[in-house]
C-alpha cells in the first residue's frame, strides 16, 4: 500500500470520524474482476444492469459486480466505510455536490490521463458544462459524467386539460406557475410537489438574479437573506407552502412522498430531474410531460445541473479493468442503453440528440426540454465540505418550509449553523 493510500485513510479517519482502519487490500474484489457501485431505486437499477450485460458481453475477461444501494446517503455512508477500511470499490457513480469530500482526500484517481489517451472516447464527445462540474481542480478531469440533468416541471397533462390551464411551455412565469398550481390544488390533490432543499431552492434564486453563496469558486457563506434578489426568491419558494397551500403539508408529506402523490395522479406538478422518468414510466392511468421551470418577473431562465460521475478509486493495483468498464459507459453502446432506459440525459452529446434519448413515443414526449435548459444550467460549489452544507442546510430549509420553525429565526439560524462548515477542510 502506498504512503499517500496510507495519509489518504487515515485522513479520512479523522475527518468523517469512521472508526474501523484502513487494511492492507487494495480492491473489494478479487483479481479478475471489479465492484461498481451506484444508487438508484428498482427501475433505474435495471438500466445499470442491462448496462453491466452489455459491457459483460464486450469484456468476458472483466467480471462486474454490480452493488447498488437505494439512496445517495447510504452511497455516502458505503463509500466512507469502504475507503476507510481499505476496501473500495473500484467504480463508483457519484453526483458532483457530493464527490468533493473524497476528491479532497485524494482517494479517488483523476481519470484526466485516462480519457486523453483512450481510443474509445474523446473529451470533445461530451458536454463541456458537465465535466466542468468534475474539475475539481479546476482543470483536469476528476470523474467522468455520464449525464447532463436539470431541474424540471413534471405535470399532469390530464389534469391540466380538464381545469382548463395552458399546458407550459418555454417563458412562462413565476405567476403562471403559481396560477396553475392554485388552480389545481382542490378535490384532495395538490398543485405542487417540491422537496424543500437547497438544490431546489437554488435554481429560482438564480432566476431572480441572486446568489446561492457568496462565492460560488471559493464560498465562505451562504447570502439568502442578505441578498435582496436572494431573499425575495426564497420567500416565494417558502410562500408556495406556507401561504398559499399548494403543496402538501408536513404531515401529509410525511405520510406520502410527492412522486408517490404524481403517480397516483392526485398532484398536479412535481419538480424533479430526470430521474424521476424510469419510475414514472409505470404510469399508465394518465400522460404526463415536462416542462422548464418558470422565470422569475423580469429575471432570467435558470435551472441547476443535476450530474453524476464514473469515479475510479485511487490505490487500486491495476486501473485497467475499471477505465475499461467507464470507456463502455461513455461510449455509445453504454450511453444508449441508459438513455433508452429514461434515467439519463446523456452527456455525450451525439446520444443526447439521437432518437434514443428524443424518442417522442416514449414518455416524456417533450425531452427536449431538457436539451434547451443546458445553456441555463449553473452548478452548485464542487467544495470538499460542500456536502456537509447541503445536508445542514437542507434539513433547516425544511424546518422552515413547513413552518416548524419562525421564517426569520430560522433562515437567521440557517446561515449561522452552515457558515462554519465551509471552513472544514480548508
Amino acid at each position: 500500500m502506498t504512503s499517500l493510500w496510507r495519509r489518504a485513510c487515515a485522513t479520512l479517519l479523522t475527518v468523517l470520524l469512521v472508526g474501523t482502519g484502513c487494511s492492507s487490500g487494495d480492491k473489494a474484489t478479487d483479481d479478475d474482476g471489479i465492484t461498481v457501485v451506484l444508487f438508484g431505486d428498482a427501475e433505474e437499477i435495471a438500466g445499470y444492469r442491462d448496462l453491466v450485460a452489455g459491457f459483460t458481453t464486450a469484456h468476458p475477461d472483466i467480471p462486474v459486480t454490480l452493488s447498488p444501494v437505494a439512496t445517495q446517503d447510504e452511497l455516502m455512508a458505503r463509500l466512507t466505510t469502504s475507503f476507510a477500511g481499505g476496501q473500495p470499490p473500484d467504480v463508483f457513480l457519484l453526483n458532483y455536490r457530493r464527490y468533493g469530500q473524497f476528491a479532497a482526500q485524494g482517494v479517488i484517481e483523476p481519470v484526466q490521463s485516462y480519457l486523453d489517451s483512450s481510443e474509445e472516447i474523446r473529451e470533445s464527445d461530451f458536454s463541456p458544462r458537465a465535466l466542468d462540474a468534475f474539475r475539481f481542480d479546476g482543470r483536469e478531469l476528476t470523474c467522468l459524467p455520464q449525464n447532463l440533468s436539470s431541474l424540471v416541471v413534471y405535470y399532469n397533462v390530464d389534469l391540466f386539460t380538464a381545469a382548463g390551464i395552458p399546458a407550459p411551455t418555454a417563458g412562462w412565469t413565476w405567476d403562471d406557475f403559481l396560477a396553475a398550481a392554485k388552480a389545481l390544488t382542490r378535490d384532495g390533490r395538490y398543485g405542487v410537489g417540491v422537496d424543500p432543499s437547497l438544490p431546489r431552492l437554488a435554481p429560482f434564486v438564480w432566476s431572480n438574479g441572486g446568489e446561492l453563496v457568496d462565492d460560488p469558486d471559493k464560498p465562505n457563506r451562504l447570502t439568502l437573506t442578505d441578498n435582496p434578489s436572494s431573499r425575495a426568491a426564497v420567500d416565494w419558494f417558502l410562500d408556495l407552502q406556507s401561504r398559499h397551500g399548494v403543496v402538501p403539508p408536513d404531515a401529509e408529506e410525511q405520510s406520502e412522498s410527492s412522486e408517490a402523490r404524481f403517480l397516483r395522479g392526485t398532484l398536479g406538478m412535481y419538480l424533479n430531474s430526470r430521474v424521476a422518468v424510469p419510475t414514472l414510466r409505470t404510469i399508465t392511468d394518465f400522460t404526463w410531460d415536462v416542462a422548464p421551470l418558470p422565470v422569475a418577473p423580469g429575471g432570467r431562465p435558470a435551472s441547476i445541473l443535476h450530474s453524476d460521475a464514473y469515479c475510479m478509486s485511487a490505490g487500486l493495483a491495476d486501473h485497467g479493468p475499471a477505465w475499461r468498464f467507464i470507456e463502455y459507459a461513455m461510449g455509445d453502446a453504454g450511453q444508449r442503453t441508459l438513455a433508452e432506459s429514461g434515467r439519463t440525459v446523456p452527456s455525450r452529446l451525439e446520444v443526447a440528440n439521437s432518437p434514443a434519448f428524443l424518442d417522442p413515443t416514449k414518455a416524456p414526449r417533450s425531452s427536449q426540454v431538457f436539451l434547451d435548459a443546458e445553456p441555463y444550467l449553473r452548478a452548485t460549489p464542487r467544495t470538499g465540505s460542500w456536502s456537509r452544507v447541503e445536508k445542514e442546510g437542507n434539513s433547516l430549509l425544511a424546518e422552515v418550509f413547513y413552518g416548524r420553525i419562525d421564517r426569520e429565526d430560522g433562515l437567521r439560524q440557517l446561515e449561522d449553523r452552515v457558515r462554519p462548515l465551509f471552513s472544514v477542510g480548508k
